[in-house]
């Protein structure tokens, strides 16, 4: 049974988030570098971002399409970067879901808005959610780049993206947590690159 929740229990959860982001900085800078430098070419050629996820992936997909679209930074004042979370539109997912299955949510609309020189954003804290993987096959059907934001193992999706972040946690929060600094990063990449005059 776990310890009740006292402030010694509230600052263990917060160190636990807080190492997680220290092993990210010791492990992870090349893999966030790369990606980030993907993502900001594919804005600074006003190519399109987009992004897919379950559950808190889907809201981490819907907020950093919305730095995108809006801005990051209230100080910058920047073109719209053209960004779009395949997770938000309730009829599309409910007439996909309906007629071709859950599976094919992303999918689908993967054919529908994919094309060469676009970004998918592939977030899945385990790496292996179906719907997200058919995502990904789509996307590199369609000549579209596939970054993997992740946790765990990498599961399936490490050696099926084109590049790749793996959170170094199995706590679906931690890497949650690490998943929007990190999207954070990329959108500010993007941000200087459309608009290097600002910086």
């Amino acid at each position: 049974m776990p310890t009740p929740f006292n402030e010694q229990r509230i600052a263990d959860i917060i160190g636990e988030s807080v190492s997680t982001k220290q092993r990210l900085a010791e492990q992870n800078l090349n893999d966030i570098m790369r990606c980030g430098e993907i993502f900001a070419r594919c804005a600074a050629s006003n190519h399109l971002i987009m992004f897919c996820g379950n559950g808190g992936s889907a809201a981490d997909s819907q907020h950093l399409a919305a730095e995108l679209v809006v801005r990051l930074r209230g100080s910058i004042e920047r073109r719209a970067i053209k960004a779009l979370a395949l997770t938000v539109d309730s009829s599309v997912l409910t007439a996909g879901g309906n007629d071709y299955g859950f599976d094919n949510v992303f999918k689908r609309q993967v054919e529908a808005f994919g094309n060469p020189g676009d970004v998918l954003v592939a977030i899945t804290t385990s790496g292996t959610s179906k719907n997200i993987v058919l995502a990904v096959e789509e996307a590199k059907k369609r000549g579209v780049t596939v970054i993997g934001l992740l946790g765990g193992s990498g599961g399936v999706l490490k050696d099926i993206s084109d590049a790749y972040v793996v959170v170094p946690s199995t706590v679906t929060a931690r890497i949650q947590e690490s998943h929007i600094l990190i999207g954070h990063i990329w959108c500010e990449m993007a941000e200087e690159a459309i608009a290097p005059e600002l910086f």
